[in-house]
């Protein structure tokens, strides 16, 4: 019997692996936001102040800090530092906002990890990916990407609106080439189109066709909330009998020339037919939710605003600067409105000044707030079910309200818990609002809060995503009481870590 003492070996190994280097960028999520509202003589301070904070944060990690822009960093430190990072929650994401000497808002960064990638330049390559997912998500968190998986940090604070057009021009621009190249355009958003998915995909196709270009819009079911504005349309007779096709029709209609564009949706799970993403090659996606790990990374142009109110809103704004000669159609118009009104809940939650902007431009175009209002009606069984799943809430922890609610016999049930979740919020003390709804084999989680709970977090945990305040999620092969627990118990552990 031979015995070999490999204690110094092993350690040696820990030491290598922990030696190894991770690169971190870190951005300032609203640089000029913040300078723009301190008087100018006080701006270097400011700009000073961030900097210190920074460095000396980095350093009691062992951290090289070098300043790459007015707004970003580049950082390196040693692997066994991250742990350490981690468990802090990225502290530093806090206590930039301390910084104040007058400025009327706080500091917010973004902050990007790549490590054991096996190379310096690989690291760097998810470093890069990571800051382009923590501002794609609207800032104010950290994303750590190894080759395994991408964890997510903080993003506990409401967004800041960017007031700057000059985005939407340019990817209008760049919208306008793609489908002047195009012969044949596609348009096609999530699966069971809500208002907003449907009326942005209305307004794309307007831009089509004042191009002269033949465009289809792919729609599987119809759901309640967009039955009355495709029946408006296909009755008025101004429309082909082959606007509208299901995911088979679709594929068929493709060809090497056709284009591809995806609204509301950047995960290629969760759109009408993911097989069309693999079979056009120009592909464009228009979106106003924060993004994750799963995205179309294929596409040919990019625009996703997590600033944004909707879907909706990103389309009537890109609408202005496409062309001069697009006029929409009064119909379309109020298609654009009512997924402004959906995804606002009424004006309510997430509006900008450019939300009311876009507003007032699809006024001008012939939306009319009664004919929307009218859109929104529902029969009296669906309004009777909604009452139903808001009187029979739970409250969580003192301030979590749960709802279960059973969807058979109902048409499209997700949305009336999604309208439930909406109204639980108006009970004084409820900070975050959960329907559950069972619905063909499958519970759909409607997740809302007002600012003070980030839910996209949460429902991330379960397999979702959307934004701070509105956010859902999808569990396959459970029942409503054990969606319930597994909710429960992520809500319990998420507390516990901090995380929310």
């Amino acid at each position: 019997l031979f015995m070999f003492d490999e204690t110094r070996i092993n350690r040696l190994q820990i030491e290598n692996d922990e030696q190894k280097l991770s690169v971190a960028l870190i951005y300032i999520d609203n640089f000029d936001e913040a300078l723009s509202s301190i008087e100018e003589v006080r701006r270097s301070l400011l700009v000073a102040l961030i900097d210190r904070k920074i460095n000396k944060y980095m350093s009691s990690y062992d951290g090289l800090v070098k300043k790459l822009e007015k707004d970003k960093y580049l950082v390196l430190l040693k692997k066994k530092y991250l742990k350490d990072l981690s468990e802090n929650r990225f502290g530093l994401l806090e206590d930039v906002k301390t910084v104040n000497i007058g400025n009327e808002m706080s500091v917010t960064l973004s902050i990007g990890v790549g490590v054991e990638a096996g190379s310096y330049l690989k690291n760097y390559e998810y470093a890069r990916t990571s800051i382009d997912l923590a501002l794609g998500r609207g800032g104010d968190q950290a994303v750590v990407k190894t080759p395994e998986n991408i964890t997510y940090y903080g993003g506990k604070s409401q967004m800041s609106e960017k007031n700057t057009r000059v985005k939407a021009r340019v990817k209008a621009h760049a919208l306008r080439e793609i489908i002047e190249g195009a012969d044949k355009i596609i348009v096609m958003g999530h699966k069971m189109p809500d208002v907003d998915a449907f009326g942005s995909a209305v307004g794309v196709s307007r831009a089509a066709k004042s191009f002269g270009k033949k465009v289809h819009i792919v729609v599987n079911e119809l759901t309640t909330s967009i039955r009355p504005i495709y029946e408006t349309m296909m009755n008025s007779g101004e429309y082909d009998d082959d606007l509208i096709l299901n995911s088979m029709q679709a594929l068929e209609a493709v060809d090497p020339h056709t284009a591809l564009i995806v609204v509301d949706v950047n995960r290629p799970s969760r759109t009408e037919c993911a097989d069309l993403i693999s079979r056009c090659k120009t592909i464009v996606v228009l979106d106003h939710h924060r993004q994750g790990s799963e995205r179309i990374d294929s596409a040919t142009l990019s625009y996703i605003e997590p600033y944004a109110s909707s879907a909706s809103e990103m389309v009537a704004e890109i609408l202005q600067y496409i062309s001069e000669d697009i006029k929409l159609k009064p119909i379309e118009a109020d298609a654009l409105y009512s997924g402004m009104m959906v995804d606002t809940n009424n004006f309510l939650s997430k509006t900008g000044v450019r939300t009311f902007e876009a507003a007032a431009y699809l006024r001008r175009n012939g939306a009319d707030v009664t004919r929307v209002r009218k859109l929104f009606r529902t029969d009296m069984d669906a309004y009777r079910a909604r009452t139903d799943a808001v009187r029979n809430f739970e409250v969580f922890e003192n301030k979590y309200a749960i709802s279960l609610f059973e969807g058979d016999g109902i048409d499209s049930p997700t949305v009336i818990g999604a309208q439930a979740a909406n109204e639980l919020l108006n009970i004084n003390g409820i900070k975050a609002s959960f329907v559950l709804t069972d619905y063909n084999n499958m519970i759909y989680i409607s997740a809302r809060s007002i600012d003070e709970v980030n839910v996209q977090i949460i429902m991330e945990r379960l397999g979702g995503g959307g934004h701070l305040n509105i956010a859902g999620a999808q569990l396959e092969n459970v029942g409503l009481a054990d969606a319930r627990n597994l909710l429960m118990e992520t809500l319990e552990n998420m507390q516990k870590e901090g995380a929310i």
